[in-house]
């Protein structure tokens, strides 16, 4: 999509609803060299007496070059100026948990940071989503009788899917006969003599993937169901058989989506790079929010409830496009580098957010307010995964221009969609 060959740094913000363009020019290394910047509707070119830089335009964004305006420069960044773009509206999200959790098909769940089978060939004949987290106290507001779903817990069947903001919930059924994956640790008692044996897996247990060690998630209850099996020793005899008692445990089982990957068994196993998922995944996650229930600031906590990050939603219709050159003032992050360079004279569509780390004590009094706020919506996430979030926004902030990266007191990012 560039094609660089100079020190010019190139950074376009499209948005489509206003069908408008915020472009910087960055400085050249060497101060005081020429600028000759030629727009088209297709693409911008930059060139200086040491090369040239240019960017391509999608397909659906054209440029209205008669329309700069705002001409303007700003130390540190370079050149401003705005322009009128026309930009057809990005096609309608679809998460891809509710797109590869189809009903009827058969699926397989994936530890996304290893690729390792947590569960195989699951049909899911029910994918339905849960209702949000508040919903029980708006029970008074519906029904003119007593609460009928009190003590009513949602627990999804075995071919069920429930799918939450962060979430989904599953059924895993484990018995002697069919071992499945180990996926936590689980006790085994001897109830008698008779060799019946009793799994019994620990309340609120951490769900790790056994190759990589991630938490993927938590088990949030369990049910023993008792069967009771008549088994012949001889198929062709009469006489009845012996009865068996086999102890089957259901449990309800919380997979975060930031930490698996779901996909149609005939599918294989797609490769992403981490940081990729995570931002998709989060974007995905505030665009459905904000559009369902108008909520536009979330405080990201971990699943012991510590507060990590306070995020506020700007705008989901932001198109970057953006030539990196060669700068050295970007802050590079060792276990991002090589989605920085990949990243690099790229266009990607984005949601804009503000946010305030909150680890460290930091932020803490703006934390507890949006805390009492009933307008702020909690994401609950691995508590290392709320860290990798930080640190992502922390690269996306640094890559930005110095011009863009504050605004008031909070710190400026774009999430990948």
């Amino acid at each position: 999509m560039a094609a660089a060959a100079a020190e010019t740094r190139v950074f376009l913000e499209v948005r489509r609803r206003l069908q408008s363009a915020l472009l910087i020019l960055g400085e050249p290394k060497e101060g005081g060299v020429p600028l000759d910047v030629s727009v088209t509707p297709s693409s911008l070119q930059v060139k200086t007496p040491t090369g040239c830089t240019e960017l391509r335009l999608p397909a659906e964004v054209r440029l209205a070059p008669s329309s700069c305006h705002g001409l303007r420069y700003v130390a540190g960044d370079g050149l401003h100026l705005r322009l009128q773009t026309q930009a057809d509206f990005s096609p309608k999200l679809v998460s891809m948990f509710n797109q590869s959790s189809q009903a009827q098909e058969c699926c397989t769940f994936y530890c996304q940071s290893c690729g390792e089978v947590i569960i195989r060939d699951r049909k899911l004949l029910r994918v339905l989503p849960l209702p949000s987290e508040n919903w029980g106290a708006l029970v008074g507001e519906w029904c003119c009788h007593p609460d009928p779903f009190a003590n009513k817990p949602l627990h999804p069947q075995e071919n069920d899917c429930f799918i939450g903001d962060t979430f989904v919930l599953v059924n895993l059924r484990s018995d002697l006969w069919q071992p499945r994956p180990e996926l936590v640790p689980l006790e085994t008692h001897c109830l008698s003599s008779e060799n019946r044996f009793q799994l019994k897996p620990k309340a609120n247990t951490k769900v790790i993937c056994k190759r990589c060690k991630v938490m993927l998630g938590e088990t949030m209850s369990s049910d023993r169901l008792k069967y009771q099996l008549r088994i012949k020793k001889d198929v062709h005899s009469k006489r009845s058989g012996e009865e068996a008692t086999v102890m089957l445990t259901t449990e309800t089982t919380k997979f975060y989506m930031t930490e698996i990957i779901i996909q149609p068994s005939e599918r294989n196993f797609p490769i992403i790079p981490r940081s990729r998922f995570v931002q998709s995944v989060i974007a995905q996650c505030l665009v459905e929010l904000s559009s369902a229930r108008s909520t536009f600031r979330f405080t990201v906590q971990g699943q012991d409830g510590k507060a990590y990050i306070l995020l506020w939603l700007l705008n989901s219709d932001s198109l970057v496009i953006e030539s990196l050159g060669s700068s050295k003032s970007i802050k590079k992050f060792p276990l991002l580098e090589d989605i920085l360079e990949a990243d690099s004279g790229s266009a990607w569509n984005a949601v804009k957010v503000l946010y305030q780390p909150c680890i460290k004590s930091r932020n803490q009094s703006l934390a507890r307010l949006w805390d009492s706020d009933i307008s702020v919506h909690s994401l609950t996430l691995p508590s290392a995964t709320c860290l990798e979030l930080l640190l992502i926004l922390s690269r996306n902030n640094a890559s930005l221009p110095p011009s863009l990266r504050c605004m008031n007191s909070f710190q400026v990012a774009f999430l990948k969609l």
